[in-house]
C-alpha cells in the first residue's frame, strides 16, 4: 500500500488533475477553473496549508488548514479504494477536533464523512463557490 507523505510543489499538477477530473464528471459542479488555474491555486495554497498525498503517481490528496483544524480539500482519483480514509486517519492522529465544509449535493462524500465519525453541524445556503454547503465536525 502506498505511503502518505507531505506534498511538494511538483505534486501540484497531479493534485490539480484529480480535482479537474472530478469537476468534469460532476454535473452539479461549475467548471470555473482550467487545469492550469487549479494547479496555480494549489501551488499558492501549499505554503499556507499542510497538503498530504498518497501514491506515486498520486491517487489522492488532502489539504489541511492547521490553524482552523479544517480539512480544506479531500480528493481521490478512484473513490472507494480507501485512500481518503487513510488521509483522514492520518490527520485524526494529530488532532482532537476537525471540521470541513462539503457541497450539499455531494451525498457520497457525506456518507463517507459520517462513517468516519463526522457529524453535520451547520448549513450555508451560499458556499464559497456559490453552491450550498454543510459543515461537518469530528471530535475525539
Amino acid at each position: 500500500m502506498a505511503n502518505i507523505r507531505k506534498a511538494n510543489i511538483s505534486d501540484a499538477n497531479f493534485c490539480a488533475e484529480i480535482v479537474h477530473s472530478w469537476v468534469q464528471t460532476t454535473s452539479w459542479m461549475p467548471n470555473r477553473f482550467t487545469l492550469a488555474e487549479l494547479e496555480t491555486l494549489i501551488e499558492e495554497g501549499m505554503p499556507k496549508r499542510d497538503i498530504w498525498v498518497v501514491g506515486d503517481p498520486i491517487f489522492a490528496y488532502l489539504s489541511f488548514d492547521r490553524p482552523n483544524n479544517s480539512i480544506a480539500a479531500l480528493y481521490s482519483k478512484n473513490p472507494g479504494q480507501g485512500y481518503g480514509k487513510r488521509l483522514i486517519n492520518h490527520i485524526k492522529c494529530h488532532s482532537s477536533f476537525l471540521q470541513l465544509w462539503s457541497h450539499s449535493f455531494n451525498l457520497k462524500a457525506h456518507k463517507f464523512y459520517m462513517r468516519e465519525g463526522f457529524v453535520k453541524k451547520e448549513f450555508n445556503q451560499l458556499g464559497a463557490d456559490g453552491i450550498p454547503e454543510i459543515r461537518f465536525e469530528w471530535k475525539r
